[in-house]
């Protein structure tokens, strides 16, 4: 059996290390996306945020790892579990610490099981599992894994499900026109006015890469991002260093849409860009009609289209991207209770919540913005 270690940072692995035990193709389980938010201050103790990166070695050699965090509260993690942590302190126990497998403030579905074959996944699991309840921690999360994970956790690892909106390209568009035509008359003119009242105010655009930002459009783009948490009365936890950092060792995944108005920036979106999905992180702009949605939803699916981009996934919530393309996707999380009574009583309700969020989907699927298939 390997040997479990915990990490407090992950800039004592050398990058290639880590990185060996994925294969690139998401962004956000990357070294430099990581150990950046922990060297440019996104991370802090008091936001309930301290890397516990669990490990397994052999020897030297790292086989396995997950992203790992010890929680003092649930803020941003996106898979809500404040009710437990209540229901923990009404009969006198302690919800917190909990240790959370996940990116932190990014519910962006991807690998969480570091690891070359299924078999040492499933050895990951136990192990973890096993080193958390020696810590006395009250749980083990591990928030937006692949489907391909799943077979790794064992039958006491609840599993909890939710909804994300997302456009997939189905193969067959090659630009903006060929989306909207498969959508019904009704969504498609509505797209179309959308994209025409911002253009007659004179907004343009302009798509950059990391290697491309030049400060001002780092400093442009972060100053957007601030605003945006300022209105809603939330503390941003990206720093413009990280910014920074992002454009060095990421370059070309680092994507940037800039709206442009008499040649100043007046809004933008910040996208990271893995093998065959483009993922949308923040915006913050002017209040101009039609802005945010040419902003993150448009000017998105337009680059997809001329990359050759799969899927793009702008993020949690939010049921008006239906309407403009971006169809009902099931994401999962898995939870470790290690008090047995709670274990059972959660089990229950994971299983209902599954059944509500079935639904849902099933609401949501009657109605899609595209023509039914004997319609095409």
């Amino acid at each position: 059996m390997p040997d479990p270690r915990f990490l407090h940072r992950l800039s004592v692995l050398p990058a290639a290390d880590w990185d060996a035990l994925h294969d690139g193709r998401n962004p956000f389980v990357s070294h430099a996306f990581l150990a950046g938010l922990e060297a440019h201050g996104c991370l802090r103790a008091e936001w309930g945020w301290r890397p516990r990166h669990f490990t397994l070695w052999e020897g030297s050699r790292l086989v396995a790892a997950v992203p790992g965090y010890l929680k003092d509260n649930s803020h941003g993690e996106f898979v809500f579990d404040h009710a437990w942590a209540h229901a923990y302190a009404r009969h006198g126990l302690e919800y917190f610490p909990k240790w959370l497998g996940a990116v932190p403030y990014s519910p962006v579905t991807g690998p969480r099981l570091l690891a070359a074959d299924d078999a040492t996944r499933a050895q990951l699991v136990q192990a973890l599992r096993s080193e958390v309840a020696r810590m006395g921690w009250s749980s083990a999360h591990v928030n937006f894994h692949v489907a391909t994970d799943d077979t790794a956790f064992g039958n006491d690892w609840l599993l909890r499900e939710d909804i994300q909106f997302q456009w997939h390209n189905p193969g067959h568009w090659q630009d903006f026109e060929g989306f909207l035509a498969a959508m019904d008359h009704k969504r498609r003119k509505n797209i179309r006015q959308e994209r025409a009242k911002l253009a007659r105010t004179g907004v343009t655009y302009r798509i950059v890469h990391g290697d491309e930002a030049s400060e001002a459009d780092l400093q442009a783009m972060h100053g957007f991002y601030l605003q945006t948490f300022s209105e809603y009365g939330n503390s941003p936890a990206l720093t413009l260093p990280f910014l920074r950092h992002l454009a060095g060792t990421m370059p070309r995944q680092l994507v940037i849409f800039l709206a442009m108005l008499d040649d100043e920036p007046v809004a933008g979106a910040l996208c990271l860009r893995g093998g065959d999905t483009l993922y949308g992180r923040y915006w913050g702009g002017a209040t101009l009609p039609g802005l945010h949605f040419e902003t993150c939803y448009y000017q998105g699916i337009d680059y997809c289209l001329r990359e050759g981009l799969a899927r793009f996934e702008p993020g949690a919530q939010g049921e008006h991207k239906l309407a403009r393309g971006f169809l009902p996707h099931t994401v999962r999380s898995r939870h470790w209770i290690a008090e047995p009574d709670f274990a059972g009583a959660l089990a229950g309700w994971c299983e209902q919540e599954r059944e509500e969020v079935a639904r849902y989907a099933e609401v949501l699927a009657g109605h899609s913005p595209f023509k039914a298939p004997d319609a095409a």
